[in-house]
């Protein structure tokens, strides 16, 4: 069984939290792309945990969680975010963490060369409004076959030595002559790889072999996605999008297991509109500056990687339609369902006005998207606290009537409700 778990918006959907809770019924959990420039926020009975860059199932001690080969790793983050975990007294061991020798190595001087480039960029006002963590960098040179991957620090002879020089000699020649800064030491990074080999050399290992036969022998696997298909590279607002796939049709391949398919795609989409970053982002525009204001303190809006207060507005029609079709979502996650409580009505946006005046439903890009107008129509709203309901038919009518709105406006299934931040906040519609 092979399942994905994907955000069908600008990312922030509360992924982590369904990973958490569907992870219960999985034997392994794979995050295969991305690194850690976003992050998954889950609070549980053990506490509340913020992951950059370990799956979500690293919170069950029956899970075994896989690093895929579609990652990109910066070990001295991963160090540290061990080690935060297991301040909270989750146990990290080779037997519960396994690092594909394949995926790649976001050196220290990827992370210098993102700040130099955001910085040169913000003196004109072009910056893009990067998380400042390297990915950009490390996945462009991945494309460029100037990397390490993690399987090198396995084996750090004469050779993998001989490459990082010819990596370093490539970076300087940037670093000195456009950013004009210190350049990259070849021995520190030698260093650098060397002490990271000794943490991690128990961890890594073909996650593609050990995969295939857990999936040969029967096992359930759960994908796990970063960020949403807004953000993807190729279908997202490029060039405002992140340096990966994170479309649920990449699981297999940034995993470890190319040949095969997805049994079922789970979507993720908030019950209203959230961005973090630069970039075109219609829905901020269908609400009053004072209702952005109140809709972020009431749905504590603020980046889980940076802490940058996320960008809100209604739910999107027109952009979650689009992510549904892009990850190929055989049913729904709606989160953050509580939160609209407040509302006396609930603003929705099933269309968009472009520039010369028409109306659309469809997710349009480039120029169209950038001048975008979203046509904003309300809904009733509860007016109640929904937090401690369990079943369907015990929600309001008005908040029934607004996921029925939502799931035929989407043209797919809405199964889970998130109610709350606690693991058990959850409805499960059959």
């Amino acid at each position: 069984m092979l399942t994905a778990v994907t955000g069908i918006n600008w990312g922030d959907e509360g992924k982590g939290r369904m990973v958490d809770l569907l992870s219960e019924e999985y034997d392994i959990v794979v995050r295969y792309q991305g690194g850690n420039n976003a992050g998954h926020t889950v609070k549980n009975p053990k506490g509340k945990f913020v992951l950059n860059l370990l799956p979500s199932g690293i919170l069950r001690p029956n899970v075994v969680c896989v690093m895929g080969n579609g990652m990109v790793v910066d070990p001295d983050h991963l160090t540290k975010e061990i080690q935060s975990l297991r301040e909270q007294g989750i146990e990290i061991t080779p037997e519960n963490l396994k690092i594909s020798d394949r995926a790649t190595i976001c050196m220290p001087f990827h992370v210098l060369q993102d700040k130099l480039e955001e910085m040169r960029l913000s003196k004109t006002g072009a910056q893009f409004g990067s998380t400042q963590r390297g990915i950009a960098y490390v996945y462009g040179d991945k494309y460029m076959k100037k990397t390490l991957r993690m399987g090198d620090l396995l084996h750090l002879d004469d050779a993998v030595k001989s490459r990082l020089a010819t990596i370093v000699e490539s970076k300087n020649l940037i670093m000195e002559n456009v950013y004009h800064a210190e350049p990259v030491d070849l021995e520190e990074m030698w260093a650098w790889c060397q002490r990271h080999a000794e943490t991690f050399k128990d961890y890594i290992c073909d996650a593609g072999a050990y995969l295939d036969e857990a999936d040969r022998g029967g096992k359930k696997i759960l994908f796990e996605a970063q960020l949403g298909a807004l953000r993807d590279v190729d279908f997202g607002i490029y060039p405002y999008s992140t340096s990966s796939n994170v479309i649920g049709a990449y699981a297999p391949i940034g995993s470890g297991l190319p040949g095969r398919k997805l049994d079922k795609s789970i979507g993720i989409m908030k019950a209203y509109s959230s961005c973090v970053g630069e970039g075109p982002f219609a829905a901020e525009l269908g609400m009053t500056e004072e209702e952005k204001d109140k809709l972020r303190e009431v749905g504590h809006e603020y980046g889980a990687a940076t802490g940058r207060p996320r960008r809100v507005g209604p739910f999107d029609i027109v952009a979650s339609r689009y992510g549904v079709m892009c990850q190929g979502a055989d049913e729904l996650a709606l989160t953050l369902l509580d939160v609209l409580g407040y509302m006396d009505q609930i603003p929705v946006i099933p269309k968009y006005e472009l520039s010369d005046g028409t109306l659309t439903d469809r997710f349009p890009m480039g120029e169209a998207l950038d001048t975008a107008k979203p046509v904003v129509e309300y809904l009733p709203g509860w007016k109640t606290d929904i937090s401690g309901i369990r079943k369907f038919e015990d929600l309001p009518k008005e908040t029934k009537d607004y996921v029925r709105y939502l799931e035929k406006a989407v043209g797919c299934k809405i199964r889970y409700l998130s109610v709350g931040p606690e693991r058990d906040q959850y409805i499960e519609i059959q």
